[in-house]
């Protein structure tokens, strides 16, 4: 019997198949379908009495209004993290204060599998100069007073979030 190597490598079709149908997503992004919780940050950075908010331009929640922030990349720190993304997203520098609030986000698909699942610590922030520009992976980016915060389609409990910085930023005044 002669040996054919690469008839035993190429799984059968229907093996591929049942693959693709468990694992629908591009396994290059480790953020979706992830092994472990992706570490991340995001800030309630104030300004004149305002709340910097940016619109997402990438999924999870594509469109919705949310804190300017992202992933820890390996060997930074969660500050480092925080003042690179903001820079980035909007072209701003911000001093960042205490933490806020450290939130587990997990969104599932249809079957109930962990989609996407983000650890992350959100800190009070405010403005130090630059002009707001939105850019890297958002669609806009805003200034909101509190009063017009509950007209934007904000992420899931946002927004108890930023009612908690306002109590810590005017209590503690933590920057």
């Amino acid at each position: 019997m002669e040996f054919h190597a690469l008839e035993y490598c190429t799984p059968p079709s229907w093996i591929v198949e049942y693959w693709v149908s468990v694992f629908p997503y591009e396994v290059s992004d480790y953020r979706v379908y992830p092994r472990l919780p992706v570490p991340a940050v995001g800030a309630v950075t104030f300004h004149r009495g305002n709340v910097l908010l940016v619109q997402r331009g990438r999924k999870p929640n594509i469109g919705k209004w949310t804190l300017p922030g992202g992933v820890v990349e390996l060997g930074e720190s969660p500050v480092e993290a925080l003042k690179r993304e903001i820079l980035e997203e909007c072209g701003i520098s911000v001093e960042i204060g205490d933490v806020v609030e450290v939130v587990s986000r997990v969104i599932q698909d249809e079957r109930g599998r962990v989609q996407y699942h983000y650890i992350i610590i959100d800190y009070v922030a405010k403005y130090k100069q630059g002009v707001l520009k939105p850019a890297s992976d958002i669609l806009d980016a805003r200034w909101v007073s509190l009063a017009e915060m509950e007209k934007y389609d904000l992420t899931e409990g946002l927004l108890p979030v930023i009612q908690k910085a306002v109590i810590k930023y005017k209590k503690e005044d933590c920057l």
